[in-house]
């Protein structure tokens, strides 16, 4: 079942404590070329704008660095966050990238606005605007097949074929189903709640001239490492993250995991951080084998998106290429 699933990769440019965001990007490119070497399927990056802790702020820009680094593997966002921009500009981008590297480039679009008041008072946007993703959606596409009522043509988007994906967050199922396009919905934690997704995506699904049946992509963290200690503390820092955000409203660049395992927390503070914990798909390979092909099994999907961040960059590039021979023995 494995062999026969796709996987790929999404990486959010996560700083690290110390360390510049320029070397955030640069770790980037470098993970995509290694995803490329091991057999991945897509490398996507992703959008965030004023958060300390992701260096991807610029999706196209570091989906075209990407692309330019590597040869064959698919390139593209997960994603671009259309409320926060104007669909002419998204197809224009996404036309370039398209036009320099043909048959590579993915658009995955998500429905967030920006993660704090004054980031969306920045870009220009409120949290309202997240309403009317399914039109700002219609329009995006249209660029492309050069429908757009206002007579003018997007170039060079105009008459290029660039798969778009929706990110199920909230109303995201119902909107790809009806749009007919492929999914990518998470986490691999809420078992029940992307199963309901799912569900509801298939049951709804319209099939379009981008999918003429639906098409899901499952995403999530998996760690891979010699020992379930070792996987388990490839999570510790993006746990800490999490629930330093949540319990101080800013999310901060990954720190060491000796460092977190060491720190006194709050009540609340380590109730986060166990629940960051809890459910992810880490340990040996033939843990993981296992929960992947349950996962995979329950949901009868056609992809998966490995989203796993750590502090400890080699790590990090040993659990791939551990996934990959699990993949590909």
């Amino acid at each position: 079942m494995l062999s026969a699933t796709r996987f790929s990769v999404l990486d959010r440019s996560r700083t690290r404590e110390g360390r510049p965001d320029a070397e955030a990007l640069r770790d980037t490119v470098v993970l995509a070329r290694e995803a490329e070497r091991l057999g991945f399927h897509r490398f996507w990056v992703s959008e965030h704008h004023g958060v300390p802790g992701v260096a991807g702020s610029a999706p196209t820009v570091l989906a075209a660095a990407v692309a330019a680094a590597t040869s064959t593997i698919r390139v593209g966002t997960g994603g671009v966050m259309l409320p926060n921009h104007q669909p002419l500009v998204v197809a224009e981008q996404f036309g370039v990238l398209e036009s320099l590297f043909p048959g590579r480039i993915d658009m995955g679009l998500g429905r967030s606005v920006g993660f704090t008041d004054g980031v969306r008072r920045a870009l220009g946007r409120d949290k309202d605007v997240a309403d009317d993703f399914s039109a700002q959606l219609d329009e995006l596409l249209g660029w492309f097949g050069g429908t757009s009522p206002t007579g003018v043509r997007a170039r060079p988007a105009d008459g290029l074929a660039v798969p778009p994906f929706v990110l199920a967050m909230g109303e995201g199922a119902t909107i790809a189903a009806r749009a007919g396009l492929p999914m990518v919905i998470g986490d691999l934690r809420s078992r029940e709640r992307m199963l309901r997704g799912i569900d509801t995506y298939r049951a709804g699904f319209r099939p379009s001239a981008w999918a003429v049946e639906p098409y899901v992509v499952i995403s999530g963290t998996v760690a891979v490492a010699a020992t379930p200690e070792e996987a388990r503390r490839l999570l510790v820092p993006e746990a800490w993250s999490m629930a330093y955000s949540r319990t101080h409203g800013t999310f901060p660049p990954l720190p060491p995991a000796e460092r977190v395992e060491s720190r006194t927390m709050t009540a609340k503070e380590r109730g986060f951080y166990e629940s960051g914990l809890a459910g992810q798909l880490a340990g040996t390979a033939d843990e993981v084998a296992h929960e992947l092909e349950t996962v995979i099994k329950e949901t009868s999907a056609q992809e998966v998106l490995v989203t796993t961040s750590t502090y400890d960059r080699p790590a990090l590039l040993d659990s791939y290429r551990r996934l990959a021979r699990l993949l590909r023995p």
